[in-house]
């Protein structure tokens, strides 16, 4: 059941409300950025140290998505009755638990321990992608996309530093005893209880709170229709409006396939991409530089994202993330072993292509759900997206170890192609 807490909506002019929640949001990206990046760049080389097989490199970042699966449902749930502040503060402060608990685990050589740190660890990476929809919460429908790349650019600069700091905080890790590959999550609880405590202290008023507000009295709002539905329903044959229409809008399938698609070929991609150049003779310093490049490019293009679907629309943007992943699988697949270049404008282009395609996920479900049910459709939502990463995660170790990383890379890339037909059929239908 929803708590309602009292927001008064003139209190608050929205565009400054909007304006403050866009700036504590980035801050808490920036953070939340460095404790995202550990994962991603050592995830899969502990549990190979730990386990001794390539084959299971991919269960840590299938675990941690499962985890982020579970954070994302408890997440949007918490959000929906208490606001979007408590709901991403709690999301940044498991994920700083669970970052501790991987560090316990590397020192005790616990590999249970390590992945039931990992799940929890998951819960950092579900709450960095629920920031998003806080971002849109009060933004203009013709601005809605802009918001969500404002908030997804934030995270470019932790997320493009963090990979970079995985040697120094691993020497800094030998210092304390602790194994060298644990070292980023020193790093990760630290940004992740930071990020929490910014969002607990200063996310005031609450976003999604002040837009439940705003909907229920239009006329707070100077630039409100007064008479209009603010859920954009039409009404029944008695003159109620039908509270399920936004649920059959057509956007919101689309938006939840594209976002599927693009999560499990980026994430069976980038996975094992590190554990590839490492097998190659690569060091810890060159898969963190492509790392890196490849977390810059899944969020620094968000501002362009934004332009882009606000003019012209998110499927056609959808569509064309579709062709920018096949490309990058296709390059990964060709790129000669010791190629570290080749590498990094492969996982540059994942990244992009995963950017268009979150984006403009993102911009149809929000368009497609009211306020009033927000939370909850999108914490749902992105329970799909993890399952999808999960899946690709866990599958990518595999097929590696089978067929090789190559077959791998190119097979992502044709089933990113599946983006274009979701896309050009859900515009016919609207």
């Amino acid at each position: 059941m929803t708590t309602n807490v009292p927001v008064r909506a003139d209190h608050v002019p929205r565009v400054e409300a909007q304006r403050r929640s866009l700036t504590v949001l980035v801050i808490a990206q920036v953070l939340s950025g460095l404790g995202l990046a550990a994962g991603v760049t050592v995830g899969a080389l502990l549990a190979q140290d730990m386990l001794g097989s390539t084959g299971l490199a991919g269960l840590p970042s299938a675990v941690g998505t499962a985890g982020s699966a579970l954070a994302a449902v408890a997440v949007g749930r918490l959000s929906q009755a208490r606001g979007r502040r408590p709901g991403l503060a709690v999301g940044y402060l498991a994920g700083a638990v669970g970052s501790g608990g991987v560090i316990v685990a590397a020192v005790a050589g616990h590999p249970v321990l390590l992945f039931l740190s990992l799940f929890l660890y998951g819960a950092g990476t579900a709450t960095n992608l629920q920031a998003r929809y806080a971002g849109a919460d009060l933004a203009a429908p013709a601005r809605r996309a802009g918001a969500v790349s404002t908030v997804l650019v934030a995270t470019t600069l932790g997320g493009v530093a963090g990979p970079n700091l995985a040697a120094p905080t691993g020497g800094l890790a030998a210092v304390l005893g602790i194994p060298y590959l644990a070292g980023p999550f020193l790093l990760a609880g630290a940004a992740y209880a930071l990020a929490a405590l910014v969002l607990a202290v200063w996310l005031r008023p609450d976003p999604l709170l002040l837009a439940r507000a705003l909907e229920a009295d239009p006329t707070a709002d100077p630039t409100a229709d007064p008479t209009a539905d603010p859920t954009g329903a039409p009404d029944d044959a008695a003159g109620r409006p039908r509270a399920d229409a936004a649920r059959r809008r057509p956007g919101v399938p689309a938006g939840v396939l594209v976002m599927v698609l693009t999560q499990a070929v980026m994430v069976a991609i980038m996975t094992m991409t590190p554990v590839h150049m490492h097998d190659s003779g690569s060091g810890a310093a060159a898969s963190g530089l492509v790392i890196a490049i490849h977390i810059g490019a899944m969020y620094l293009p968000s501002p362009l994202t934004g332009r882009l679907v606000d003019r012209h629309g998110p499927l056609a943007v959808a569509a064309a993330s579709g062709l920018v992943l096949l490309a990058a699988g296709a390059l990964a697949a060709l790129a000669p072993d010791d190629s570290v270049a080749a590498y990094a404008v492969a996982l540059a282009l994942l990244g992009l292509g995963w950017n268009l395609g979150l984006v403009t996920g993102t911009a149809i479900i929000t368009d497609a759900v009211p306020p009033a049910t927000r939370a909850r459709t999108q914490g749902w939502v992105d329970v799909s997206i993890a399952i999808a990463g999960a899946a690709g995660g866990m599958a990518s170790g595999l097929v590696v170890e089978i067929a090789g990383y190559p077959l791998l890379a190119v097979g992502g890339g044709v089933l990113a192609l599946a983006i274009v037909p979701v896309a050009v059929s859900a515009a016919r239908d609207r």
